[in-house]
């Protein structure tokens, strides 16, 4: 697989693990994509989009800088496994700061 240039972020989405446990991401089409191939191949439960076009606030492009700087990003829909980003506790804050900016809870 080949690894995506810097992605912007610029949707919420919801994702359903196989335990049936929830948690809000912030993404882009591609990340959406990505995660509706893996709810086809049974990855995930379940992916749904919150909103679209979030505004590219201060929280949004240090959590997009942290995305880019921690995580490869594969350039291909037809991924092998979903990754799940994991946040330390002051990156959950800035998502949880972007959840608030665009009024999804």
């Amino acid at each position: 697989m080949t690894k995506a240039g810097f992605q912007t972020l610029n949707i919420i989405e919801e994702i359903t693990r196989l335990d049936g446990s929830k948690y809000k991401e912030i993404g882009n089409l591609l990340h959406n994509g990505q995660a509706e191939y893996a709810v086809e191949e049974k990855m995930i439960q379940e992916v749904r989009i919150l909103k679209l076009n979030i505004p590219h606030s201060n929280s949004v492009q240090q959590y997009e800088k942290y995305v880019n700087e921690h995580f490869e990003i594969p350039a291909e829909i037809a991924i092998d496994h979903y990754q799940e980003w994991e946040r330390t506790p002051e990156v959950e804050q800035l998502v949880q700061q972007i959840l608030i900016e665009n009024k999804v809870s």
